[in-house]
């Protein structure tokens, strides 16, 4: 009889994978009055490291910030804020879950302070990232695959 193999999960590393902060306009944009548009976009992905249990998952937050006629961009971050995994025992959905959704979670607070840091060492106004639900975002993006993969067939 085959033992069944324990599940675990651990975190191994959280680490800044890459970062950017552009501020095109300086020092001619600090003359402006400061009333931006804000774009905020997130990615997140999971990729297997080696043949092992381990994962890295990799979420992306880039936010830009810019004039009300949007002519002008004030500041540009990008932020790559990474993790290493250990994931052995989980298998299917409930690993795919864990890396698409609780992973990224734990991921985010990291990548808003960097973004945070990065924009008032701009000299701009602090720039706080509100939460995020992953599990949603996860969700969403499943029922998405599921119906384009309904109309394929």
């Amino acid at each position: 009889m085959a033992e069944e193999q324990k599940k675990t999960f651990q975190l191994q590393r959280v680490y800044l994978k890459d970062t950017s902060f552009e501020c095109p306009g300086a020092p001619d944009i600090f003359l402006q009055e400061w009333k931006p548009k804000m774009n905020v976009q997130l990615n997140s992905a999971a990729r297997r490291l080696g043949e092992g249990n381990e994962y890295e998952v990799e979420i992306t937050v880039t936010v830009t910030a810019k004039s009300e006629d949007e002519q002008k961009t004030f500041y540009l971050v990008e932020v790559k804020q990474a993790g290493i995994f250990t994931v052995a025992g989980i298998e299917g959905e409930e690993r795919e879950q864990l890396l698409g959704a609780y992973c990224p979670n734990l991921l985010f607070p990291y990548a808003r302070e960097v973004v945070s840091d990065l924009v008032a060492k701009g000299s701009f106004p602090q720039m706080l990232l509100q939460p995020i639900n992953f599990e949603a975002l996860y969700l969403q993006q499943r029922e998405q695959q599921q119906a384009g993969a309904a109309t394929v067939q």
